[in-house]
């Protein structure tokens, strides 16, 4: 082999080794851009979906309220201290479902904030609404059917003829609403105050003026542009009780409780409600009543009323809780001033669930009245339900 081949030979085998260094430089150099292109892929997806999740669209609800609470708050108190009605209109409330213009009157639907504060007081209060069935509806009326009567039934053999048995009656109880309001009043310097609340105050006053009508008319109202009140049925003796009234105990004693065993009339009334109510059933009466009841002792010389144990926790009488509404009757001759039921069965409560504020700066100037409105309604929707202690001798 000459020299000239020997260099030949050589230059080609330099020639492969550079070819197939370079072949592994591209295959390395792919393969990174491919993998860099699949990582650039994936990080595109997570923020494509992270995107998605943040935009307001895509947002939970909560989020999107928390968005125009403060917004929708200075414009409602806007509306509130001086009838501004555009910023209202230009935060597009309106198709949020937060308030809506009554363009016929001049008012507004109050926002959640301040109806759910309203409510929370009302329900807070000593009131029935607090242990009664409370609905919303969005008609002029709530019917409630009942069936208080039985089936029949009776016992066969295999050839006698079977006879026909009774067939259970229901029974429409129909609860009408009506419009209960408030008229608060403030006066114009006090709403110029940019530290002043109007919002929780109109509120704190609704509620104020709102539960003590309520209270009233759940328990003593005569059906007429008010609530049927509990108390405004016939009273009967509970061994001639019949659907449409309500079953009473005596305690033995007129305008008192019994100079012997006065505890034995509160277990007799206890006793008088169907097991199947006494569940979930509370005693409701006033201070003076709950005054001279919780001096009550059994035999064994145990008070009948215990103390909540828990701060907001109920009083309880024999073990069941009690309610202090000082719109029931004081002790005297013959009055019902203690009740006993499940009250969630026997008592309904329907109500509009839209409130609604008109502010008229003009008829008591330099005063802003604030017209506030719901419509309300109650009736016993379950006449077994409720028992009733007389202070009578029978």
């Amino acid at each position: 082999m000459n020299t000239h081949e020997t260099k030949s030979r050589a230059t080609g085998n330099a020639g492969m080794e550079v070819k197939a260094a370079m072949d592994g430089f591209l295959q390395d150099f792919t393969k990174v851009n491919r993998d860099m292109k699949t990582t650039i892929q994936e990080q595109e997806k997570r923020l494509n979906m992270l995107e998605r999740k943040t935009t307001p669209v895509n947002r939970p609800a909560l989020s999107a309220v928390a968005e125009i609470e403060v917004p929708h708050k200075k414009a409602f108190n806007a509306y509130l201290r001086s009838g501004d009605e555009e910023q209202m209109r230009g935060l597009g409330l309106e198709e949020k479902g937060l308030s809506t213009a009554v363009s016929a009157d001049g008012g507004y639907l109050v926002d959640p904030q301040t109806a759910e504060q309203i409510a929370g007081v009302l329900y807070d209060n000593a009131s029935i609404r607090s242990i009664a069935n409370v609905v919303a509806v969005e008609s002029t009326a709530f019917d409630v059917l009942v069936d208080h009567t039985d089936i029949g039934a009776g016992w066969a053999t295999e050839l006698a003829a079977t006879t026909e048995t009774g067939t259970p009656q229901l029974d429409r109880i129909s609860i009408p609403l009506h419009e209960l309001s408030a008229l608060p009043k403030a006066s114009q310097r006090l709403l110029d105050d940019s530290a002043f609340d109007i919002e929780s105050w109109l509120a704190a006053r609704i509620a104020d003026k709102f539960s003590r009508a309520e209270g009233t008319a759940f328990i003593n109202g005569d059906g007429v542009d008010k609530p049927t009140g509990f108390l405004n049925y016939t009273a009967v003796a509970n061994s001639v009780w019949t659907w449409g009234n309500l079953g009473y105990v005596a305690t033995g004693a007129a305008g008192d409780f019994a100079a012997v065993d006065a505890a034995d009339s509160i277990v007799d009334l206890v006793y008088a409600l169907g097991a199947r109510y006494r569940a979930n059933a509370s005693f409701v009466m006033n201070s003076k009543t709950a005054g001279a009841v919780r001096k009550m002792k059994d035999v064994d010389g145990r008070f009948l009323w215990s103390d909540g144990l828990a701060a907001g926790e109920p009083a309880r009488l024999m073990g069941y809780p009690v309610l202090i509404a000082e719109d029931m009757p004081d002790i005297a001759a013959d009055a019902l001033a203690v009740a006993f039921g499940d009250f969630n069965a026997g008592y309904t409560i329907a109500e509009r669930p839209d409130l609604r504020i008109l502010r008229d700066p003009f008829s008591a100037k330099p005063h802003v009245l604030f017209y506030a409105t719901k419509r309300v309604g109650g009736d016993v929707s379950d006449f077994a339900a409720i028992k009733l202690l007389k202070f009578s001798v029978s």
